[in-house]
């Protein structure tokens, strides 16, 4: 009996370490062929602030970390990424911030994707 026990408990903890690792307990992505795992170490590998993750047709997926402090801060993240590719920020309605530029608009959408990750959906176009 006391076997069985051991063999249970030590395969409980390899899939508890599995699901840690492969960072499984994460909500699913919007994006096909992508895990969480990879998206997150692409924003940890990176040298700035936020990361491209994937390119999904016109648009480019991106990454930004919010660190408990809610969206504000992946807003500016997101501000500071798009203006210095010449864009000029007008507004922020909900989910997407506005930007201009040559009589062009630019709408860059956000996602909370986990209490300290938000996913940032712009179009190819803006650089």
């Amino acid at each position: 009996m006391r076997k069985v026990g051991f063999l249970l408990g030590f395969v409980i903890a390899i899939i508890c370490v599995f699901i840690f690792v492969n960072k499984l307990y994460y909500p699913s992505l919007p994006i096909e062929n992508l895990s969480a795992k990879e998206a997150i170490e692409k924003l940890k590998e990176s040298d700035s602030k936020i990361a491209e993750i994937a390119v999904e047709g016109d648009f480019i997926w991106y990454i930004t970390s919010s660190k408990n402090k809610g969206i504000s801060i992946a807003d500016e993240n997101i501000k500071q990424m798009v203006v210095s590719n010449g864009w000029e920020f007008k507004d922020k309605d909900g989910a997407g911030l506005f930007f201009e530029k040559d009589d062009k608009s630019l709408i860059a959408t956000t996602q909370m994707w986990t209490e300290n990750y938000v996913l940032v959906k712009i179009p190819s176009n803006f650089k």
